[in-house]
């Protein structure tokens, strides 16, 4: 029998060995956050128990497909914690730090088993495995080989278990097990099971082959026999258990225990002295208990998909949605009540298929999160500060496309944070701050965006030193006169950065332009605000989704534009004796509510005679509610996006375009970076090659935090 079952070929090896390598990657994941929350409570034992049987996994599921190394290097740092779990050894800071050594090798390991090892990426050292290993020794002190024969039960046990496994005794088990049908297609070699069960104490295997069929009736890739097993040994239930970890949800299990006493006696009265109970299921209904637990298994399965085919779907998706558009259009011309029909019906199923697919493509940033837990570890050793990291909404989801480009800009935020915010314990304490810091990580949605926010409570931004060190480099001039957030703004120049010194962390005045470059690019902003001796919060506004967005369609003389509808709150009209009326400033009032608003059509130059009733569409943007004047409103539209190309990379108040039913291009506005692009043209005194409204300021903090134009 091979490990990846009977009659599997080559292919399908590889394919379970992907399989495990993925799996083993997100159990990695998952272990690395067990061990850094076990740092701050080492006396929890749900989590020991959690890192045990990860570790157990790993080992486990890595010697059946092949990972020998993986599952031998393992076994030492699983016998640590199963000495942990047992009590008879405590967690320690030391314990951890050998534990999150040894993460990072196997890690290594199995990148190293695809052949595929990147730049940059760590390679597995066997002598700084050796070196683990020697230390993990030293701190656990001798063990036995076997991963989990230990006498002491494991917390929680009964009180009849621990007074056992104290005195010595020995028990006998019955295990009753039986593969499930896909248990060897999903790679699991029932043999190397017994083999570990029989290195927990004296084993007798009895096979049941009652259900073997004819040969020419024979399924190659299942399993039909089932195992009586009698099991003599010091060890407790759990133990046993644990053999069966990673295959538990693939067959039947039942463990119960027929004698306890002196193992000589074990042999003939195990029949008549059932004396445990049967763990975990009810021991009359195999067929039908097998049954239930496949349905539930079935119900909440799922499969992997890569990310290439993905993507390759949801741009179909987007193909269509533009097809349906013609569509539509054709039929409200052809007025044929048939072909309108037809096309509603199909641009009802064209957007719950896209609905759909958005919602594939949409993730948790948990994953993201928990891997900085420990980027903040190594980091507070590493420059000798307390800090606790805490993570908020880790549950809001964000398009994958989008979470798979966060990593680089949280990280430069968390290290800049660590290094520049966060003070040393002394300087916290002589501030009447506590010793330990707390960096918070946290996630909400607001409408169409997601807002990530990096924050502190560190020592702040000091403005006047950011100030200095600007004039210093060149940036600004020495008299103007700056607003303290766009004295904030100034770190993310380029090459900016008030260390004196380069260190490993940070001084080199890349980390906070690689951040804003890097949200840019996902259509985001970035705001840093800081309160100097208080703390620093960096938010990130991003958007849900880079491939589809719901979109309100407007006209400009003969250009068509589209402001994503999540920002747009109403429209009103605009006519010219509303004009006279505000005595040339570009302002509407709206139910009593001055609005400042910006000409679509002087800001893009666009020369076509105006209407005699021009249309606001008034929007809620970062700097607080605006309008955008429009020749007409032409209604909502599912906008898929497309990248303008390289040529106009650099053009940052257009997210995209898109493709109309009549096969006319329309421009995607963001609000925000419009109002940008009007200040930043105001401030540098631009006359360009179209026309600017009256300048705008920001209010910064007024009572609607909005924006204002003067009357100039």
């Amino acid at each position: 029998m091979s490990r990846s079952g009977a009659g599997a070929n080559g292919s399908q090896v590889d394919k379970y060995r992907q399989a495990f390598q993925e799996e083993a990657r997100e159990v990695l994941i998952e272990l690395e956050s067990t061990l850094l929350e076990l740092n701050q409570s080492p006396g929890d034992s749900e989590l020991v128990g959690k890192a045990f049987r990860a570790l157990h996994t790993i080992k486990g599921s890595g010697a059946m497909f092949g990972f020998e190394q993986v599952a031998a290097f393992t076994h030492n740092l699983e016998n640590a914690f199963d000495e942990v779990r047992n009590g008879r050894l405590r967690i320690s800071s030391e314990l951890i730090d050998l534990s999150l050594a040894a993460l990072d090798q196997i890690k290594a390991m199995l990148q190293q088993a695809t052949g595929q090892v990147e730049d940059g990426e760590r390679v597995a050292d066997s002598a700084a495995c050796a070196e683990i290993v020697a230390q993990l020794l030293k701190v656990t002190g001798p063990l036995s080989s076997s991963p989990a024969s230990g006498p002491a039960p494991a917390a929680p046990a009964q009180p009849s278990e621990v007074q056992e496994a104290q005195s010595g005794a020995t028990a006998v088990w019955k295990i009753g097990f039986a593969p499930g049908p896909d248990l060897l297609r999903n790679g699991t070699d029932p043999l190397l099971l017994l083999r570990e069960l029989g290195q927990l104490g004296e084993l007798r295997a009895t096979a049941d082959l009652a259900a073997v069929p004819p040969i020419a009736e024979l399924d190659p890739e299942r399993c039909y026999i089932r195992w009586e097993l009698e099991l003599t040994t010091s060890a407790p239930r759990e133990a046993i258990r644990d053999v069966f970890i990673f295959a538990e949800d693939e067959c039947e299990l039942t463990v119960c225990e027929l004698t306890v006493g002196a193992a000589e006696g074990a042999g003939t009265s195990a029949a008549a002295s059932v004396s445990g109970e049967v763990s975990g299921e009810v021991s009359g209904e195999p067929a039908r208990r097998f049954g239930r637990r496949a349905e539930d298994h079935a119900g909440a399965s799922s499969i992997r998909v890569p990310t290439a085919k993905l993507d390759q779907f949801v741009d179909l998706v987007g193909e269509l949605v533009t097809v349906q558009a013609r569509l539509g259009a054709i039929a409200l011309r052809g007025e044929d009540p048939d072909v309108v029909s037809v096309a509603e019906e199909v641009e009802r199923l064209t957007s719950a298929l896209r609905e759909n697919s958005m919602s594939i493509r949409m993730m948790p940033v948990r994953g993201t999160f928990e891997r900085f837990r420990r980027l903040v570890h190594d980091l507070a050793r590493d420059l000798r500060k307390e800090v606790e990291l805490t993570l908020e909404g880790s549950e809001t989801e964000l398009d994958k496309t989008v979470i798979d480009q966060l990593n680089d800009p949280l990280m430069h935020l968390i290290r800049n944070s660590m290094d520049h915010g966060i003070e040393a314990a002394e300087a916290r304490l002589a501030a009447g701050k506590p010793a330990g810091a707390t960096l918070r990580l946290s996630a909400r949605y607001s409408g169409a965006n997601v807002l990530i926010e990096v924050a502190d409570d560190g020592a702040g931004i000091d403005a006047a030193a950011v100030r200095r060190r600007a004039v210093e480099r060149g940036l600004i001039a020495a008299d103007v006169e700056l607003t303290e957030a766009e004295v904030h703004a100034l770190i993310l120049s380029p090459g900016f950065s008030t260390a004196r010194t380069v260190t490993g962390v940070s001084g080199r005045g890349v980390g906070m332009d690689v951040v804003r470059q890097r949200v840019e690019a996902l259509r985001g902003t970035l705001h840093v605000a800081s309160r100097q001796g208080v703390g620093t919060t960096v938010t990130l506004r991003l958007p849900l989704t880079l491939a589809i967005i719901d979109g309100l369609l407007v006209r400009v003389g003969h250009a068509f534009f589209v402001l994503p509808l999540a920002n747009s709150l109403e429209c009103i009209e605009l006519t010219r004796q509303d004009i006279a009326d505000a005595n040339g400033k570009h302002i509407a009032n709206v139910r009593g509510e001055m609005i400042p608003y910006i000409r679509l059509r002087e800001h893009f130059d666009i020369r076509s005679e105006r209407p005699e009733r021009e249309q606001i569409m008034i929007a809620e943007t970062e700097d607080g509610r605006c309008g955008f004047v429009v020749d007409e409103v032409l209604g909502d539209h599912q906008t898929v996006i497309k990248n303008l190309g390289q040529f106009y990379r650099h053009v940052q108040f257009i997210s995209g375009a898109t493709i109309l039913g009549d096969g006319t291009l329309a421009l995607i506005l963001d609000p925000d970076r419009v109002i940008q692009d009007v200040l930043r043209s105001r401030r540098e005194g631009a006359a360009g090659e179209h026309f600017f409204p009256p300048p705008i300021e920001s209010m910064g903090g007024g009572a609607r935090g909005g924006v204002q134009l003067d009357s100039t």
